[in-house]
């Protein structure tokens, strides 16, 4: 079961429509705005709270979250962001997020320990 604990939250400007991001990974644009992450790439964090572009979204940046899954996630692994902002196995290139603490499918809220500064996956 998908929990959240220990978790570190910022609060930051949505640089595109984020209304439907909740749980999906996010990155930071050039004018320092949130936006989905893309595939394999570096993220700021999990989007928690979700906003229209121009208003306060609620990131959480490192601890225990829930993402969205984007096809089958192993347990234990290392994960990455896919071109949508979710959660799937990281792929050799890809900037590894974080490791999930449980097992999950397409569409499904599961938890990971949420890490900055991952490198790219072995």
């Amino acid at each position: 079961m998908a929990v959240m604990q220990s978790r570190d939250t910022r609060t930051v400007i949505a640089g595109a429509d984020l209304s439907a991001a909740q749980f999906k990974f996010v990155k930071l644009d050039a004018a320092a705005e949130a936006v989905l992450a893309g595939d394999g790439e570096s993220a700021f964090g999990v989007c928690l709270v979700g906003a229209a572009e121009d208003n306060a979204a609620t990131v959480v940046v490192t601890g225990k979250t829930m993402v969205k899954a984007g096809g089958t996630v192993t347990a234990g692994g290392a994960v990455a962001s896919d071109a949508a902002g979710l959660c799937v196995d990281a792929a050799s290139t890809d900037i590894v997020m974080g490791y999930a603490t449980e097992a999950g499918v397409t569409s499904q809220i599961i938890a990971i320990e949420l890490i900055q500064g991952g490198n790219a996956a072995a």
